[in-house]
């Protein structure tokens, strides 16, 4: 007799449903990577909140940095201007405007204290 062979007959046949493949629009996409980004190291603990990996949380974020997470702009690169082309530049000569990810505007001057601003954008960062 073969012992592989399985002689008996299923009688009833249950279904297990594992999940299902969630849709998420850009907005709530979005919305998730922006608490991802609230405070640092915070995007497992946004991965978990929402039920969704690490990974997916991830990608989101790199979408978004490169502009592809719902027509949001991306990072630019910066670009340093020598001394010959701010000659011409007139009076906003040395000012540079930083606009965080929620929106929000610093206009600073070229003697800015550094380890200051950087306090000023993680505050910014956490406001809603």
């Amino acid at each position: 007799m073969d012992d592989l062979t399985d002689t008996r007959h299923i009688s009833r046949l249950e279904i297990v449903d594992t999940g299902r493949r969630r849709r998420w629009s850009a907005a709530e996409k979005l919305r998730i990577v922006e608490e991802s980004f609230s405070a640092p190291r915070l995007a497992s603990t946004t991965a978990r909140r929402h039920g969704i990996s690490n990974q997916l949380v991830f990608a989101w974020r790199k979408a978004y940095r490169e502009g592809r997470l719902g027509g949001i702009a991306g990072f630019v690169p910066a670009v340093i201007a020598g001394e010959q082309a701010a000659k011409g530049m007139g009076a906003d000569c040395g000012r540079i405007e930083i606009v965080s990810a929620n929106g929000r505007r610093v206009i600073i001057d070229y003697e800015v204290d550094i380890e200051k601003l950087l306090g000023i954008i993680r505050g910014l960062e956490t406001l809603p």
